[in-house]
């Protein structure tokens, strides 16, 4: 016979090792996985829309002549990413905000900032889905 220790113990995994369920899944130690990695996605997708925004009139005075097809094609990528931002629920979403780090590396054909800005936020978004995959296991 056990003791209620004993069988106490059995139910609850210890840290780095499987759930009792057996999926075999590693705990993250966050109380809500999915919605923590749902928040790194979308303050991304955010911080992006926003230096965008605010990189338009920097690259005006100091860049050169930056084109009004430029500047909107600045602000419907900045449009784009809150939009994102905002359905991050959905799975579809993680695709789209990879298509947009494309998007905006392409715009560096406008401006070589916008390449430069590209680059770096496609890091930052190769980065948010290395730890979704490494938390969520997708």
């Amino acid at each position: 016979m056990t003791s209620p220790e004993e069988g106490a113990s059995s139910t609850v995994p210890e840290e780095g090792t499987s759930s009792p369920d057996g999926a075999g899944q590693r705990r993250s130690g966050l109380r809500n996985p999915a919605g923590a990695v749902r928040g790194l996605g979308a303050g991304t997708l955010g911080l992006e829309a926003l230096v965008l925004l605010l990189a338009i009139q920097p690259i005006r005075v100091v860049g050169g002549e930056l084109s009004g097809a430029a500047v909107a094609v600045i602000v419907a990528l900045a449009v784009a990413a809150v939009a994102l931002a905002g359905m991050m629920r959905r799975p579809w979403a993680w695709h789209a905000g990879t298509v947009l780090q494309g998007a905006l590396m392409l715009a560096g054909l406008l401006h070589w900032s916008l390449l430069a800005l590209g680059v770096i936020f496609a890091l930052v978004w190769g980065y948010a889905l290395h730890v979704r995959r490494v938390i969520l296991g997708r």
